[in-house]
């Protein structure tokens, strides 16, 4: 699932109503969640975040946009914080399965659609800034609403979207595409603020002032302190003191946490606090956080511990929560922190998460879904599973110490595939159902009928993709577990085996579930493309597993041999 999360800044904090219509309109889009409203009376602004896929998010964006447009007049605006529009500023935000470059390819759009459908000017900023003065939101944002009129008809100012032609009422809006910022907070077991902002200083990116032998600080030729700049890039931070913690912290901001992650952060403000006789009593995540980061965090303990980072994704999780001491001050609730497990819809996985026996109760009853297509994702996903035991087991081996890298990377892809698959057991019944409520659509005129072919195709496209998924990803674990003979552990060997024969039955029950919706395709050079994608995904199968249980069977019979 691709996420994406959206963050845009309205100039109204103070008509309840106003915000409400504005949060509404984009809460009412469909496939959009949103998950928080914030209005400040003061700056007399409101914060919004919501999440979803990118044509939802980008859709929500733009419904939000239209709707502060319809209620907001800037001409009567007055607040503390710095504004250009009724909506000032609305980022894009990779989260999952998304880049930088997608959120780019989203402010893009929706900078021609607000401009064109709207006649609101846009400007592009940060990541997706069209000229590097225009990066920095402040720079584009200078003089605010009130010098707009002049602004946008100068050269180095005109829209990148739309005519320079100052729109009163609306003002101008600034869309761009940034990375997610963690809000993340270490614990000190001290009530020194002084402590913890002098940690901060060595950290934060920006650093301290230089100063010479005598403590005075040294300044450049125009009188600007000159910086030493501190430990961690991408990282703003202060030392304060919270009275209702008794503790002092080092509060941050992660502007990118691919550069400076939160275990990176964290086990630095660990040495920078041992140095000053100070230990770290845990941490604190100020709002959310994406599911890679937190797993990032998993991984990086579980290898400091000389374990493979091939963890079940709860595992990750619960050794980051321990790791970081994040139940130190409340409980860290993941369903509640983690954004992609906030927008998982009710039914994502109902059968993944059933225990075994009910899951072979729903299986055996009279009802066609789940059936054989869920069946051979389990498959699948049992197999990618052995596979990761038998790396996980492999890692901690002396025997095995050799191959620990390459096996710590089988395990890690093991537990990706298995999660893809495990995934695709329901993906498989909700496209059956799909089905059978496209065949139930009314059929009685011409355009009911021409509605209702088109949900069947595209239900049964569906119903064809996912099997035809379960068999890719299948054919990644069959090519990983190829390789498990020659640095697992030898007596693993009967598991290997195992999990070769569990992912040919994944593949060949996936192809069997292709090949029973393709008549009711009507595409016929579609179904050929499927009937050959097929045909090579088994092929290639077939002489991997010979292969691999050829030699397994060998290694074993040379096994007995010498017993």
């Amino acid at each position: 699932m691709k996420i994406i999360e959206c963050v845009p800044n309205f100039s109204e904090g103070r008509n309840k109503a106003v915000i409400d219509k504005i949060a509404d309109a984009i809460s009412q889009t469909p496939g959009v969640k949103l998950l928080n409203v914030d209005p400040g009376y003061d700056t007399n602004r409101t914060v919004m975040t919501f999440v979803g896929e990118p044509d939802a998010v980008l859709e929500g964006a733009f419904q939000g946009i239209k709707t502060a447009a319809e209620l907001i007049d800037m001409k009567n605006h007055k607040g503390e914080h710095a504004r250009l529009g009724a909506t000032d500023v609305c980022p894009f935000i990779p989260i999952s399965n998304t880049l930088i470059k997608d959120c780019i390819r989203l402010s893009q759009k929706l900078g021609k659609r607000v401009a064109e459908e709207l006649k609101i000017p846009v400007y592009l900023y940060e990541a997706s800034a069209s000229r590097s003065e225009r990066i920095n939101l402040s720079d584009i944002r200078s003089g605010e609403y009130e010098g707009l009129s002049e602004k946008i008809k100068q050269p180095e100012w005109l829209p990148d979207f739309g005519e320079p032609v100052f729109n009163a009422k609306s003002g101008a809006t600034v869309i761009g595409a940034r990375k997610f910022l963690i809000a993340y907070n270490i614990n000190l077991n001290t009530s020194d603020r002084k402590l913890a902002h002098e940690i901060a200083l060595n950290i934060r990116e920006a650093g301290r002032a230089k100063r010479d032998g005598s403590g005075a600080i040294i300044r450049d030729e125009n009188g600007v302190a000159v910086k030493e700049p501190g430990l961690l890039k991408n990282c703003k931070a202060v030392g304060w003191y919270i009275d209702e913690y008794k503790k002092a912290q080092v509060s941050m901001n992660l502007t990118d946490f691919d550069v400076t992650s939160v275990h990176t952060a964290f086990d630095t403000v660990v040495q920078q606090a041992e140095k000053l006789g100070l230990r770290v009593t845990g941490s604190e995540l100020v709002g959310l956080m994406p599911l890679r980061a937190i797993l990032e965090c998993g991984a990086h303990y579980y290898k400091k511990q000389g374990k493979s980072a091939g963890q079940p994704e709860a595992k990750l999780i619960e050794m980051a929560i321990q790791s970081l001491g994040l139940n130190d001050i409340s409980k860290f609730n993941p369903e509640e922190k983690i954004i992609e497990y906030l927008i998982q819809s009710p039914d994502y996985d109902i059968l993944n998460s059933m225990p075994v026996k009910d899951f072979l109760d729903e299986l055996s009853i009279d009802s066609p879904a789940p059936g054989g297509g869920s069946v051979a994702a389990l498959t699948g996903a049992l197999a990618a599973s052995l596979g990761s035991m038998v790396s996980n087991l492999s890692v901690g081996n002396k025997k095995c110490a050799e191959h620990k890298d390459v096996l710590d990377s089988y395990a890690v892809d093991l537990q990706r595939i298995k999660k893809q698959l495990a995934e695709a057991i329901d993906k498989d019944t909700q496209a059956f159902n799909m089905i059978m409520a496209a065949m139930r659509l009314p059929k009685e005129t011409e355009q009911q009928k021409e509605l209702r072919n088109k949900a069947v195709q595209e239900a049964t496209i569906k119903a064809i993709n996912v099997p035809l998924s379960v068999a890719e990803t299948s054919l990644d674990c069959l090519k990983i577990l190829q390789k498990l003979p020659e640095s697992g552990l030898s007596a693993a060997m009967s598991d290997i085996a195992v999990a070769v024969h569990c992912a040919m039955t994944a593949i060949h029950g996936a192809i069997y579930n292709i090949i029973i919706n393709l008549p009711g395709l009507e595409d016929k050079a579609r179904i050929q493309e499927y009937l050959e994608k097929a045909k090579s995904i088994r092929n290639n199968a077939e002489k991997i597993k010979t292969k691999t249980c050829t030699n397994i069977d060998a290694f074993l019979e040379n096994n007995l041999n010498n017993s």
